[in-house]
């Protein structure tokens, strides 16, 4: 396949099954991360006494945080197709390394890289933003997002079926040829796209707190996004132990139905998308962070089932929305460091999630399902009130433009 320019002249051109292929890829690639999470009582009874087995969904973690720091930077260095293709197999790799492990210490380290290569659904989103057309791309990084939410909602649902019905190792197992498949299916459709960016690693690294000091839409973007996914991790963190309380005295099988009623944030992505193509991406993150506020009002103004289902709609809306716009802003900040402001931004959205799941454990220690919604609300407040802090830089932008 030959070369073609990032710089070319041409308007550049997605394709529909392109964009669906990647969409796909990406939630093969996210879905990883969280397989472990309903195995981890089956993973437990097969390591009997390794209490280090109960480390396993957070080496996973740690290892996508890494990733993302260390990894993402090379999107903008190297060619990404080849890293794409390159990091799907990594993954494969270290998908069978979990399944063969024969001791929890080697699943731990296993589930380490699984975590990092997974990664490699945050390569895709930016080089599919730079496929797009500027007036398509919300649509496209809604499309992608689409595959990445939907990786993450029935990532759960599959494994823990799997783990029930066949084991653990079996779903790892099951893992190897969806991402040698992914691998096979990037390298067939992906265009040979010469580097963004001739700056070594080591600057590029560097470069990032630059960026995070030059572009001020960077900054009000990564924060309301850190703290729209605090809310978000807060629910999810939390969602199961008030299920299973005296209010609904439900079993965990149910709290994973919520992530299928969640999976209308599938349809919310590209609809977002859309919309910040028409009317900008602004309107969208506030329209994001209200919708986000009226779920927790939800959650704690009513107990019932119909309720917490009303609220799930609503908040993975709200926080899907908003996501997408905040990427459709910081993909328009330079052309040439994508993939890094894509590490700035995914970087501080994942410690805002780790945080609000931290916070939201405290709160519900403290002061149960109430306290929970405060603190959910209260980060969904901290976001408009970022929104509104980064209003007057905006606004300045644009009557120097004029």
């Amino acid at each position: 396949m030959s070369t073609i320019s990032l710089n070319s002249k041409a308007p550049p051109d997605i394709g529909r099954s392109r964009l669906l292929a990647m969409s796909a890829a990406s939630g093969i690639a996210v879905a990883n991360i969280y397989y472990n999470q309903p195995m981890l009582g089956v993973m437990e009874a097969d390591f009997p006494g390794q209490t280090i087995v109960g480390l396993i969904p957070t080496a996973t973690q740690l290892g996508y945080a890494a990733g993302l720091f260390f990894l993402l930077p090379l999107g903008d260095l190297v060619r990404r197709r080849q890293l794409i293709v390159g990091q799907f197999l990594v993954l494969a790799v270290a998908l069978a390394a979990a399944a063969i492990a024969p001791s929890a210490a080697l699943t731990v380290a296993a589930s380490l890289a699984v975590g990092a290569s997974s990664t490699v659904a945050q390569q895709i989103v930016p080089f599919a933003a730079s496929l797009s057309r500027p007036e398509t791309r919300g649509a496209t990084i809604g499309t992608v997002m689409a595959g990445v939410l939907s990786g993450i909602l029935f990532s759960r649902t599959l494994a823990g079926f799997v783990g029930e019905h066949a084991g653990w190792r079996e779903m790892f197992w099951l893992g190897v040829p969806m991402a040698l498949l992914s691998a096979g299916l990037m390298t067939a459709i992906l265009p040979n796209h010469a580097p963004a960016s001739h700056i070594r690693y080591r600057d590029a690294i560097r470069s990032l707190a630059h960026l995070w000091r030059q572009h001020s839409a960077l900054r009000v973007a990564t924060l309301t996004q850190a703290a729209l996914f605090a809310s978000f991790t807060s629910f999810w963190t939390i969602l199961a132990l008030y299920i299973q309380g005296p209010a609904f005295n439900l079993g965990a099988d149910i709290a994973g139905l919520f992530g299928v009623i969640g999976a209308v944030g599938i349809f919310a992505a590209p609809i977002a998308g859309r919309v910040a193509d028409r009317r900008g991406p602004q309107l969208v993150v506030w329209v994001g962070g209200i919708l986000t506020l009226v779920a927790w009002a939800i959650f704690g103004a009513w107990s019932s089932l119909v309720a917490l289902t009303i609220g799930v709609v609503v908040l993975d809306f709200g926080i899907q929305s908003a996501l997408v716009s905040n990427q459709h802003i910081i993909y328009a900040l330079d052309h040439g460091a994508r993939s890094r402001l894509n590490t700035v931004f995914m970087t501080g959205m994942f410690l805002g999630g780790a945080g609000g799941s931290a916070i939201a454990t405290v709160a519900w220690n403290a002061g149960g399902w109430t306290a929970v919604s405060a603190a959910g609300a209260l980060f969904a407040l901290i976001a408009v009130c970022v929104q509104l802090a980064g209003l007057p830089r905006r606004r300045s932008r644009a009557d120097t433009i004029k």
